[in-house]
């Protein structure tokens, strides 16, 4: 009788990959196979009823769809991918995960351990290479530490901020055998993911607040992330407080609180911005302080004194320097705060926004809603997909001038609504996030804006769309430019288009060629009866509008300018 029929849990290193991952609840995962990884693949082949494998075209697809899908569901991304360029290929997927504080977990195969430092077919240091943009980087080199690193790698990813975790497993350790017994991680010594609240720092900020005529709340995306959507709203609601939220933060607080002042940020919203040098206390909940926020950090918000809700120790005092800083969990220490406010009201203050809303709304909205002439704007096409979605859709984006205009002109009812790259600006994220966001929440509408150039960094994933029907609704913004750089080039570079106009495919005929309905959209008479089309449509769709190709972003602080100091034309 052999051993492994006397002993059921004596099994192999790559089953026991499986087993640990069904463990911590997964159920999909985004992946690419390979000769390094194929005894992984080949458990999961067993496995296929609990473990739902998502074959991407790419490996830098698989991390965007992981993040996609764990920005949406709140759960940890999985992805499974072979060593060497297959392992390389994830690197901008865990920097991008890693500065946007998203929780996936990227598994690589790696060649057996008699052969690092060879330089074997397809070896690569990814330990050494992914260090510095993850949360915990490891080296899986025996079978039996299998369930210890993967209940370990789930808990870094998921605890605290949350983040990106590698694990480079051995292909000795997926074959060998071990005695499977289950881990769980709830500890380890000297991480401290969540920082126990200060009761001196929660009532000298309740304090600051008491006493503020001229608060202004900035909302980041560590709310979504803390699910402390009702805390936030019950914090401001007390004390009255005005809110703006970052670009990772806009669907923490829904677009029609009346509290709700906007976006912050280079291409944020005039009231808010300009508010940010009035106010006297600047209350910033679970946001960073990104320099697309601040602007010129030495005129940023010098009147005023500066509250830090934060779960992160480093986040403090790095950029802004900070008159208290509340950490911990912002779900458990906005309630300790809010439980020492006053009720108050602002009135005047709140009013004070309506003027810049109105020199906005007349030199900016009302012009992108608008326009006088023939040619569609980008505006006009993100609110009229986000009116017809009832704005109950989630949104993603890929990055520039889309983006912008997306976060500025959709509209938020849910939490988890938008799925953006925020700090790594990764061109081609948009169109893998959104395939990974229909799976995190296949209950909702997923509608991805891109511009033709982004559209392109990762066209092989239509592939893995009509594959897997996924129902993503994709609206190209098509102005034949690399339109972000074509407006810094307009604005601060005389003009000069230095390779930002853009030669473009037939995309109609792309999208026939992946089975995948399309309708490209002109004249503004069309736009509702295409977007109609594109909603009603079972499974993607593609629908192209051709939007004026020298439309700009408006209103946009310089770089280096002040966040008082938007422009509001070209």
């Amino acid at each position: 009788m052999s051993k492994d029929s006397k002993h059921n849990n004596f099994i192999s290193g790559a089953e026991a990959l499986m087993r640990s991952l069904e463990a911590q609840g997964v159920d999909t995962l985004f992946g690419y196979p390979g000769g390094s990884i194929m005894p992984v693949f080949d458990a999961l082949y067993d496995h296929r009823k609990t473990l739902r494998h998502i074959l991407v075209r790419h490996e830098q697809g698989a991390t965007h769809a992981a993040q996609g899908y764990a920005r949406v569901s709140g759960r940890v991304g999985v992805c499974l991918v072979t060593s060497g360029p297959g392992a390389t290929n994830t690197i901008t997927g865990i920097a991008d995960a890693m500065i946007d504080s998203t929780p996936i977990v990227v598994i690589a195969g790696q060649v057996g351990t008699g052969f690092l430092g060879t330089d074997a077919f397809q070896e690569v240091d990814l330990v050494g290479v992914t260090q510095p943009i993850s949360k915990w980087s490891y080296q899986i080199r025996r079978a039996e530490d299998v369930p210890w690193a993967v209940a370990r790698a789930f808990y870094i990813a998921r605890s605290g901020r949350p983040g990106p975790v590698v694990l480079d497993f051995a292909k000795n350790a997926q074959t060998d055998k071990l005695d499977y017994r289950p881990v769980k991680v709830d500890y380890i010594r000297s991480y401290v993911p969540v920082p126990e609240p200060d009761e001196d720092a929660i009532r000298q900020a309740a304090d600051l607040i008491n006493h503020a005529q001229r608060p202004l709340v900035l909302v980041g995306q560590g709310v979504e992330l803390g699910h402390a959507q009702e805390e936030l709203r019950a914090f401001i609601e007390r004390a009255g407080m005005p809110a703006a939220r970052t670009l990772l933060g806009l669907s923490a607080l829904p677009t029609d609180h009346p509290l709700n002042k906007g976006m912050l940020g280079m291409h944020g919203n005039l009231g808010p911005n300009i508010h940010t040098n009035k106010c006297d206390v600047l209350i910033a909940v679970g946001m960073r302080f990104d320099d697309r926020v601040t602007g010129n950090v030495q005129t940023y918000a010098r009147q005023a004194k500066i509250i830090h809700f934060d779960i992160d120790p480093a986040e403090i005092d790095k950029n802004i320097r900070t008159d208290v800083a509340v950490l911990g969990d912002c779900k458990q220490t906005l309630p300790l705060v809010t439980a020492l406010l006053k009720p108050a009201t602002h009135t005047e203050w709140l009013s004070s926004f309506r003027t810049y809303e109105e020199v906005e709304e007349e030199k900016v909205i009302r012009l992108e809603l608008h326009p006088a002439g023939n040619t569609l704007s980008m505006g006009e096409v993100v609110r009229a997909v986000s009116e017809a979605t009832h704005d109950e859709a989630i949104l993603v984006t890929d990055v520039g001038q889309n983006q912008m205009m997306a976060a500025r002109y959709f509209r938020y009812r849910q939490p988890r609504s938008i799925v953006t790259s925020g700090g790594l600006g990764t061109m081609g994220f948009g169109m893998p996030a959104a395939i990974g966001a229909t799976f995190g929440r296949p209950d909702r509408t997923v509608c991805v804006f891109m511009g033709d150039g982004g559209f392109q960094m990762n066209l092989q994933e239509l592939g893995t769309i009509m594959e897997q029907q996924a129902p993503v609704k994709m609206i190209m913004l098509n102005n034949n430019f690399l339109g972000n750089v074509r407006q810094w080039q307009a604005m601060f570079f005389n003009r000069r288009y230095s390779f930002t106009p853009m030669l473009n495919p037939d995309y109609q005929q792309i999208a026939a060629a992946y089975g995948i309905p399309a309708r490209r959209v002109i004249a503004r008479k069309e736009l509702k009866e295409a977007i109609d089309e594109m909603l009603t449509t079972p499974g993607p769709f593609l629908l192209e509008a051709c939007v004026t190709e020298e439309g700009n972003v408006l209103p946009m602080t310089p770089p280096g300018g002040s966040v008082n100091q938007m422009l509001l034309e070209c």
